[in-house]
């Protein structure tokens, strides 16, 4: 029987075939992974720069490319015929000598790269200075050593970018621009998915190498693994390095604040992190967020993540206004009042929660008996947005033991007024960071770095956290900022633009407009009557991502919010408030995959780039 592992490309590209040509490959691959009659075979390709290249017949007209070795078939992607071999011919893959995983090479147009270094070659190189023996150190690939020698200038190393594995051009791109040694190996090390991985690696392994790769495979033992793999979202199956290091790590000593930028994956390993807590079956978890809206898109993100219905119903998701209120309910027999006579505002209903937990699971330092806590985890996202008494709870809820909690969050997208260090509240967490965006283009995240400043917000450990350490993965399309006369030139501007993203194709669910309040969210809904698009508040927007963004009515006197006048605000209360609708129009900017559509009528909002 073959052991089958599946690329993160093979799903997306099988989701766009026309459903007769899908239908048919899905069952071709049932076919070949059970080994029965009537199943594609691999046939070897002409040329193949790998010889362990094969492709098989999926369906009429295409084809899957797979990298094989002996038993193991890695299905890399499915294309029309003349594509599939020309796919196949043009890439050859090894294993990295440092980390142990696998990696894809464009052979062919590095190839053809070759002659042009030559061509501009100087007779100083950039990394004439560094020996052999210290770049194969860093796990460079021997075969590729002559043509990395060739490399002249940081925009040389620049421009093979899209043809290396990430494992090859992450340490050579620190080299390029001055970096040491030992600043290319910490960048390499960060490819690393995991901190388990111990035992010498073999360069010929190549099942080996995929079992280390997460982002790159994916084995599928039987039909129910194969079927789940090519119907769930990416995130499910495939996680980066670090998010998989992070998410699956055997355990940590001490809370976890994972800080990243928009895009950077917080949630996913959020939720994965609580998969892999609930899995292991040490007692419930607990994961809260923001906002009611919130934790019901969590909730349904869970459900598509984990399909052992006895594991999923170890989670629990919740927002921490909802935890106290909860928790108030259960010991008075009621639901507190919000409203009205005897009501009680959130912050006191906070309070008593943890007033309730103090007398019924003992103090906050009296976790002798975990169990008598009402939680063994609590995984929180959107960590800064958590006020201080809502912390004290959720400290309060979990034991002090190994696993206790799990924080994500960015400083950066803060959009209420709150100001804690987890220190003050009793979690001295150890602080890790995701720095690469996989949502937002590069051209993007430069417009939304400019945007909402890239300067240090405080963060939720003791100093500053500062955006100008982030990166992107990929080249999109520029930001549109579109300027009309009128508010209803606007809308009719939104409705053409919205009108032309559907006819391209993108379906309804992956288009949102937002809007800074509810008047103009209403006129945009109105504008578009008819057309199955959702309109938000920018604040709705959090947590969310669609494929096409329009941001309307981002204009002088809307966003920011007029502030009131009597009485004048001091100047520190002022600043904060400004702060915080800078970060609410960048969380909204940064929903977007693909493009992101700003407009406005009359001047533009002073926070917009120029």
């Amino acid at each position: 029987m073959p052991r089958l592992a599946i690329g993160p490309e093979f799903p997306r590209e099988l989701s766009a075939l026309a459903p007769p040509v899908r239908r048919d490959a899905v069952v071709a691959l049932r076919r070949f992974l059970l080994n029965v009659p009537g199943a594609p075979h691999p046939e070897r390709v002409r040329g193949a720069r790998d010889p362990r290249v094969a492709t098989l017949r999926l369906a009429q007209g295409h084809r899957g490319v797979v990298v094989r070795q002996r038993d193991v078939y890695w299905l890399r992607t499915v294309l029309p015929e003349p594509e599939a071999w020309s796919y196949a011919r043009r890439h050859r893959y090894g294993v990295n000598p440092v980390l142990g995983v696998i990696e894809e090479w464009d052979a062919e147009a590095l190839e053809r790269v070759e002659p042009a270094l030559r061509r501009s070659m100087r007779p100083s190189r950039l990394f004439d200075a560094i020996c052999d023996g210290d770049l194969l150190g860093l796990g460079l690939d021997a075969p590729a050593l002559p043509l990395f020698r060739l490399i002249t200038t940081e925009a040389d190393v620049t421009a093979l970018e899209p043809l290396l594995p990430p494992t090859q051009y992450a340490p050579l791109a620190v080299l390029a621009r001055g970096g040491t040694l030992a600043e290319a190996w910490r960048e390499l090390d960060t490819l690393r998915p995991s901190d388990d991985e111990t035992g010498p690696i073999d360069p010929d392994d190549l099942y080996a190498a995929l079992r280390r790769s997460p982002d790159r495979a994916v084995f599928v033992p039987d039909k129910v693994a194969l079927d789940r793999v090519l119907e769930a979202p990416e995130w499910c199956t495939f996680l980066r390095p670090a998010q998989h290091r992070l998410a699956r790590a055997a355990g940590y000593d001490h809370p976890v604040l994972v800080i990243g930028g928009a895009g950077t994956g917080k949630t996913v390993v959020a939720l994965h992190r609580a998969a892999h807590l609930a899995g292991q079956g040490r007692g419930p978890v607990l994961l809260v967020t923001f906002s009611q809206s919130l934790a019901e898109e969590l909730s349904a993100r869970l459900d598509r993540l984990i399909d052992d219905e006895v594991v999923r119903k170890r989670i629990e998701v919740d927002n921490a206004e909802r935890l106290a209120i909860r928790i108030v309910a259960d010991a008075e027999g009621r639901r507190p009042a919000l409203v009205g006579p005897g009501s009680r505002s959130l912050a006191q209903i906070t309070d008593e929660a943890l007033r309730v937990l103090s007398i019924s699971t003992g103090d906050l330092l009296d976790d002798v008996d975990p169990g008598r806590k009402p939680y063994r985890h609590v995984v929180v996202d959107e960590a800064q947005d958590i006020s201080p008494a809502q912390w004290r709870l959720l400290r309060a809820v979990v034991p002090r033991a190994r696993d206790d909690l799990f924080i994500v969050g960015d400083p950066h997208q803060r959009v209420t007024d709150t100001r804690v260090a987890l220190g003050a509240v009793g979690i001295p967490a150890d602080q890790h960071m995701l720095g690469v965006s996989h949502r937002l283009s590069r051209e993007l995240l430069s417009f939304v770095v400019r945007l909402r400043g890239g300067g240090p917000a405080p963060g939720l450990v003791k100093g500053a956290t500062v955006m100008y350490d982030y990166t992107a993965t990929h080249h999109g399309e520029r930001p549109v900022v579109r300027a009309y006369e009128s508010e209803e030139a606007e809308l009719a501007g939104l409705r053409t633009t919205v009108e032309s993203w559907l006819a391209d194709g993108v379906p309804p669910d992956e288009i949102a407009v937002g809007a800074r309040d509810q008047r103009l969210v209403r006129a945009a809904k109105q504008a578009l009557d008819g057309l199955d698009v959702r309109a938000l508040t920018f604040q709705h927007l959090k947590g969310l991502e669609f494929e096409r963004v329009a941001l309307i009515g981002v204009a002088e006197g809307v966003v920011p919010r007029p502030l009131p006048q009597d009485p004048p605000p001091d100047p520190y209360a002022r600043a904060r408030a400004l702060e915080r609708e800078r970060s609410i129009l960048f969380v909204a900017c940064t929903r977007a995959r693909s493009i992101l559509y700003i407009s406005h009528s009359g001047r533009g909002s002073p926070f917009l780039p120029l």
